[in-house]
């Protein structure tokens, strides 16, 4: 029983990190770098906070306005990096910043609050969990699917990989990229709704680090969506392992289980930096007169 509850909990935590990673993977896999996933993670648990408390507590309402927060900061960043060709890497850590700050200060001039807002009442988590769970599995094969099996797919793939020879088969690189970023905005926004939803709340930096938990387990699964799953589930069981620990040895610092998911994020980095292959125009910025 004990080790059932615990899967369930692993299940459940890797919630966030398995949408995010598969946005980050749409996004790279068009040649777009998206260090910004922490930020479209914070945006969207905010939006969904907002969604839900002015919506009468309505939990597909905070879902809506997830996602749309998390396009709305995705659209922020597709327009920093594709319209204005800024540096990818930079302008991701900025709007990570910026989110933190701007979540921040909304959150005292609307709940008048710097660490929460008020709880969100009446979300029954036992009746949600298995379907957002069973939904993104279902959206882990699907954007597999939509990879490996489609026109669409084979679009963001060529882009990602040689942009000036999709161009030259007279596809737009440009929207190829907008789309790829604002499904990736679409995804991470979602796993931040749940995030807040689940939890009945917004607190600052809820996201806390999974972003980028989220983008290491993209690289360890070789930006494949099965893959990065699968490695979010890893991270996510290092989660629970972590919660599980500070109960049971009450005696020792839990700041040092606390740590156990970001050690675990270097060394699988270290891993699979020696034998991942990113798409080979990843971060690099295209203008047709190339």
């Amino acid at each position: 029983m004990w080790m059932m509850l615990f899967l369930a909990q692993v299940l459940r935590i890797s919630v966030p990190y398995v949408l995010a990673a598969l946005g980050g993977a749409l996004s790279e896999r068009a040649g777009v770098i998206n260090l910004a996933l922490e930020g479209i993670l914070l945006s969207g648990a905010f939006a969904a906070t907002l969604g839900a408390h002015f919506g009468g507590g309505s939990f597909a309402l905070g879902l809506l306005a997830g996602i749309a927060g998390g396009v709305l900061i995705g659209a922020l960043y597709g327009l920093c990096v594709l319209r204005f060709r800024a540096n990818q890497v930079v302008c991701g850590v900025a709007i990570n910043l910026l989110v933190v700050g701007l979540t921040r200060y909304l959150l005292q001039w609307i709940f008048g609050s710097a660490s929460n807002s008020p709880p969100l009442e009446g979300f029954d988590s036992a009746l949600w969990t298995p379907v957002f769970v069973g939904g993104s599995i279902a959206l882990v094969f699907a954007c597999h699917g939509l990879l490996r099996g489609t026109a669409i797919g084979l679009r963001i793939r060529a882009t990602g990989e040689n942009p000036a020879a999709a161009h030259s088969l007279g596809i737009s690189v440009p929207l190829v990229r907008w789309v790829a970023v604002l499904a990736a905005g679409a995804l991470a926004g979602l796993g931040g709704a749940w995030l807040a939803l689940y939890n009945q709340g917004f607190t600052d930096n809820m996201s806390g680090g999974r972003g980028y938990i989220a983008l290491s387990a993209m690289i360890f699964g070789n930006w494949n969506p099965i893959g990065a799953a699968l490695a979010c589930l890893l991270f996510g069981f290092a989660d629970a392992l972590q919660i599980h620990l500070q109960t049971s040895a009450p005696a020792i610092p839990r700041e040092l289980f606390q740590v156990l998911p970001y050690l675990l994020t270097v060394i699988a980095l270290c891993g699979a930096l020696r034998r991942s292959r990113p798409p080979a125009a990843l971060g690099q910025p295209f203008e047709a007169s190339e």
